[in-house]
């Protein structure tokens, strides 16, 4: 049996608003994964309104609240949903490496009312090394710059980009279970993370990549030049090694890769001012007034990069904003012939929980 959300699709927006007058602004519905996502989304929208067109985010539906929830969204691309009232945000995952070798993929890539990162997934965005400093500034109110966030992601990223091009290799094959993800995780995450002498961890990495990758030319001899052949293809993407950790798995990369390196990095800038402290303390009752007030005015690193919205200088979210700008130049004048307001926002929400 059908369900009434089974006939949410643009055509349904586009008719419950014609219902409403004309002098409100057009509205284009736009389906995100998650309310983890809505943040994200809503900061690249608010770009593209204008006085006859907003953007309402809503997820595909009330199991959207948990994570692993993409498989409602895909199943409103695959129906045909989608169009000049409803839009799809999603995060690219593999999906845009795969170049349409499954179906989600080809989805992604050739419709024009999807928007995606790019990335692997918002919190690529949230990592990227252009904010690094600002993150730990929010984190510790130190301006001190310990490490080269930029500088230290490119050497990582070029360290890890051989068998990340393996890993890309075996999932257009289909063949992700001799060699998955999680498998490439434990191979290049980071371990201990000296501030003094980072480049003791990178060094680390590069000794097991170089490793696994001789491994992998040991036994599948005859993917080499298939290999060899993807590079320049990702090359040609914009997936290039200076930038690899922006296409690796981003729940590995928040835990497993910016979290030990910003957090020694965050220890000893907030050992440093609190340091600071003491030494300018003038009586013992100043210093626990200042430390009380400096500890309460910190973020915690978790919270800091969640909040981090400091990307959007990255070169890929620009390549957001220019889909996002060829999509609304197919639509017409203000964004639809549809007018909404609030009572057809709540109307649509009611329908969705039907």
């Amino acid at each position: 049996m059908k369900r009434l959300t089974d006939n949410i699709n643009s055509r349904y927006f586009e008719a419950a608003d014609k219902l409403l007058p004309s002098r409100r602004r057009g509205r284009i519905v736009a389906f995100v994964e998650s309310y983890d996502d809505v943040s994200f989304w809503r900061l690249l929208l608010d770009e593209f309104e204008t006085p006859d067109r907003y953007f309402q985010i809503m997820l595909p539906n009330k199991g959207g609240l948990t994570k692993g929830k993409k498989s409602a969204l895909r199943s409103c691309i695959e129906h045909n949903g989608l169009g000049k009232n409803l839009i799809a945000c999603v995060d690219s995952d593999y999906d845009w490496l795969l170049q349409g070798v499954t179906q989600t993929s080809k989805e992604i890539i050739s419709n024009p009312y999807v928007i995606q990162t790019y990335t692997y997934a918002i919190e690529n965005y949230q990592c990227w090394s252009g904010s690094l400093h600002q993150v730990c500034v929010q984190c510790t109110l130190n301006d001190h710059r310990l490490i080269d966030f930029p500088a230290f992601m490119e050497l990582y990223s070029k360290a890890v980009y051989p068998l990340f091009v393996w890993n890309v290799w075996f999932y257009r094959k289909k063949l992700h279970n001799q060699y998955s993800m999680q498998d490439l995780n434990i191979d290049i995450r980071l371990k201990n993370v000296d501030v003094n002498r980072p480049q003791g961890v990178l060094i680390g990495v590069t000794e097991r990549v170089s490793h696994k990758v001789r491994w992998m030319e040991n036994h599948y001899p005859e993917a080499i030049q298939e290999v060899a052949e993807l590079r320049k293809e990702l090359t040609a993407m914009g997936v290039t090694e200076n930038e690899t950790y922006l296409f690796l798995q981003g729940h590995h990369l928040v835990e497993n890769v910016i979290m030990k390196l910003l957090l020694p990095v965050c220890t000893a800038l907030r050992q440093e001012r609190e340091a600071e402290i003491r030494r300018y303390a003038v009586h013992n009752q100043q210093y626990r007034n200042e430390i009380s007030a400096y500890q309460h005015s910190q973020m915690s690193l978790a919270e800091a990069l969640r909040k981090n919205t400091h990307y959007r200088d990255c070169a890929l979210y620009q390549r957001m904003r220019d889909d996002m700008r060829a999509l609304l130049s197919m639509l017409p004048e203000g964004g639809g012939q549809d007018k909404q307001d609030t009572e057809n926002l709540k109307s649509a929400n009611q329908h969705q929980e039907g």
